[in-house]
């Protein structure tokens, strides 16, 4: 392995964690509404588990309240109950063929609540990073005592996965910061 390939590595791999925080992030309520939020509920489509976004058509009727049309009107049962079921805490209408659901606002101790999974997110995510990092350094370690890379090329791609290290966390902390303004935003 190259100092190139590992340091391509570490970089490839700490985009993936950043992108899993997004996704994480993404599913974190907030107080408006936004299609988004039923992307991870599963209803159950004869016998196999499918996204809501498979069985229907998620659109947003206003700040406040998302609105599901089912694209099979013998599935709006389940697609109701597959959001209720949810850990979202929301309480859809079915009516006929489509299916309300209002986003209740969220009290000031929920916010709170929420910014502290917020933060665990991201404190989960800069452990990743930070192993990714550790784990290059001693790959680099390794082609040292393998005698296949310099000493010196050894700590100027320590430096170069460090740098990496420093912005991916920073990244971190800007979506963190970014996600509890959108939480605490009434």
């Amino acid at each position: 392995m190259s100092l190139s390939q590992v340091r391509e590595s570490a970089e490839s791999r700490m985009t993936r964690s950043i992108d899993s925080l997004k996704n994480n992030l993404a599913k974190i309520r907030t107080g408006r509404a936004h299609a988004g939020i039923l992307d991870h509920v599963m209803v159950d489509y004869y016998g196999s588990p499918v996204p809501v976004s498979q069985v229907g058509n998620v659109n947003l009727v206003d700040a406040r309240t998302l609105s599901v049309q089912v694209w099979e009107k013998n599935m709006a049962g389940a697609i109701e109950k597959a959001i209720r079921d949810s850990d979202l805490g929301l309480n859809p209408i079915a009516m006929g063929d489509s299916i309300r659901v209002p986003m209740p606002a969220l009290t000031e101790e929920r916010r709170r609540d929420l910014t502290k999974v917020v933060r665990g997110e991201g404190e989960d995510s800069k452990v990743a990073v930070r192993n990714l990092r550790r784990e290059a350094n001693d790959t680099l370690k390794k082609l040292v005592k393998d005698k296949e890379i310099s000493e010196d090329d050894e700590r100027r791609t320590q430096d170069e996965v460090q740098k990496l290290t420093d912005r991916y966390v920073s990244e971190i902390d800007k979506l963190i910061v970014q996600k509890e303004a959108e939480i605490m935003t009434v």
